[in-house]
């Protein structure tokens, strides 16, 4: 009988991210000029935010989970939305053991109140353990990456995903200033600055 598991853990868990890692990598890049409907309709409700997405990183870390993307979004209703991933159990622990899920909630009050939600569908737990293999390679948290946005850059992040550019690791930052999208790259594993408009 063969065993379930025939890699030991650990090299099971690195040969499963750097398989994301290849399936990723050999994806088309679509450079996005963000132009589109729903951005146009994203920027016009930004401003209305009250909690910026540095705050709900750090109070989604606060029990010790770790973030491993985070966004403004519109939710189904049209209405402005602050949404962020999450491995409850650490990004030291791989997908398959651990808690994948989203806290999400209006950030237009003082006080941002997410509710929780845990992934069980296809491609939200896909999504999900991507951006963890790929925040387990970082050099940083990405609390820090979006701090350096801030530092480095105009206008407000509303945006930091991880995706794969060149076989490598990178988080993609993108901060609006005066109804203009900027995006920046950072290399997750050395921290630099790849790319920026």
């Amino acid at each position: 009988m063969l065993s379930e598991n025939p890699l030991p853990h650990s090299r099971a868990s690195l040969f499963v991210g750097l398989a994301m890692l290849c399936v990723g990598a050999a994806l088309p890049s679509f450079a996005k000029d963000y132009n589109d409907e729903e951005t146009a309709a994203l920027l016009k409700v930004l401003p209305g935010a009250k909690v910026s997405l540095s705050d709900g990183v750090r109070q989604a870390a606060k029990g010790g989970e770790a973030v491993t993307s985070a966004k403004f979004e519109l939710d189904d209703n049209k209405k402005l939305s602050l949404s962020v991933y999450t491995a409850e159990k650490g990004l030291g622990v791989d997908p398959e053991h651990n808690v994948l899920k989203e806290v999400s909630g209006s950030p237009e009050q003082t006080t941002w109140a997410p509710e929780a939600e845990v992934f069980k569908d296809m491609p939200h737990v896909a999504r999900a353990s991507e951006h963890l293999t790929m925040m387990a390679l970082a050099k940083s948290s990405l609390a820090d990456f979006i701090g350096m946005a801030e530092k480095q850059n105009k206008g407000m992040v509303f945006s930091a995903i991880p995706e794969v550019q060149n076989h490598r690791p990178v988080l993609v930052v993108l901060t609006a200033d005066k109804g203009k999208v900027n995006e920046l790259r950072y290399d997750l594993q050395t921290g630099r600055l790849v790319t920026g408009q």
